[in-house]
């Protein structure tokens, strides 16, 4: 089956790929996503997931169309309060619970604890909002001045878009832009949700190095496997090591798609042990798991590159192949040249 390579891969050319198995003792069975087959394409495309709504509004059949409340500080236009009678609100389009309680005269603290939601609770059109009234004669309490976060701006997601390239492409920070939106690294964002992206300290250009034959997600994701290894103490042929492996199996992108449940950077595949869904598509954590060792999250369900005896003397693409099991094993050594570049140009 012909070699092709990650860039010049065609609409025809996806091949059988089987998982990689946490351990040797299974059978030499694997395929890479990048082996062609004529006249077989990948034409479909990731089905859309859907966002978790808050416990309180599940079972609705509708689509949701709220938003984080997190994000009324960045996106809500101020509003001028207005008569605080209502006892009972309707959630209109665009409507968020810090512009709601404005207009009412209430903090947004008092209108989440009345209703029972939270910082990170969604909101939908038609939802029926209970308003506590403020005391006759008095002045609403202002609420409680925090610190502003760097200026933010309103970001809509795309098919495809992650927190983390948003992040990098804004100069940002993931933590950063999760804490913008109160969100976590297992919330689901989907196209046409308005997030906002917090200004970084430093820009784009700086948080994403310029290397000859990669692009911007790419060096990030291998920003990742160089940090993640050098956190581990992973000498520096270990760090190479992986960095090919990541492009022999993704193109050194985080996918959320391959060959049965295959995912991630280093096409691992939950239903084999290497994680769920949402941990072998963690970038930080899929590397953590190729490396193995002390650290390993997933202890000795799986064994990574350390954990296997004499890694270090082994030819480059065996070390790789001990890992990942593959079909093809020499097809890793032809990513150790170009790999000792690209860690050369991360130091």
């Amino acid at each position: 089956m012909p070699l092709s390579h990650p860039r010049a891969r065609s609409s025809s050319a996806v091949g059988q790929r089987l998982s990689h198995q946490p351990h040797a003792s299974l059978p030499l069975t694997h395929v890479h996503i990048r082996d062609t087959v004529p006249g077989v394409g990948r034409t479909d495309v990731p089905p859309m997931r859907r966002p978790v709504a808050h416990p309180a509004h599940r079972g609705s059949k509708g689509a949701l169309a709220g938003l984080p409340v997190a994000l009324v500080g960045a996106l809500a236009l101020a509003s001028v309060p207005e008569a605080a009678h209502a006892a009972e609100y309707t959630v209109a389009p665009g409507d968020t619970v810090s512009g709601i309680a404005a207009r009412h005269g209430l903090s947004t603290a008092e209108v989440l604890r009345t209703n029972g939601l939270g910082w990170s609770s969604i909101i939908r059109p038609g939802q029926k909002i209970q308003l506590g009234a403020p005391d006759v004669g008095a002045a609403p309490a202002p609420e409680a001045v925090t610190p502003s976060p760097p200026a933010a701006t309103g970001y809509t997601i795309r098919a495809g878009d992650t927190i983390s390239g948003i992040a990098r492409t804004h100069g940002s920070t993931t933590d950063a832009v999760l804490a913008a939106n109160g969100l976590d690294r297992s919330s689901i964002i989907y196209p046409g949700q308005v997030i906002a992206v917090p200004a970084g300290t430093a820009s784009a250009a700086s948080a994403a190095p310029v290397i000859d034959g990669l692009d911007a997600e790419q060096v990030a994701n291998a920003q990742v496997i160089v940090r993640v290894g050098r956190e581990l103490g992973v000498p520096d042929r270990g760090i190479a090591i992986a960095l090919g492996t990541a492009m022999q199996e993704s193109w050194l992108r985080n996918l959320d798609w391959g060959d049965r449940d295959s995912l991630g950077l280093f096409q691992q595949r939950p239903s084999m042990g290497w994680g769920s869904a949402a941990e072998v598509s963690d970038p930080t954590r899929s590397v953590r798991v190729f490396y193995g060792g002390p650290s390993d999250p997933n202890g000795t369900r799986t064994r990574g590159l350390l954990d296997i005896a004499g890694w270090e003397a082994m030819s480059y693409a065996d070390a790789a192949q001990a890992v990942q099991i593959s079909a093809y094993p020499e097809r890793y050594a032809q990513w150790e040249a170009p790999a000792a570049l690209w860690l050369a140009a991360l130091r």
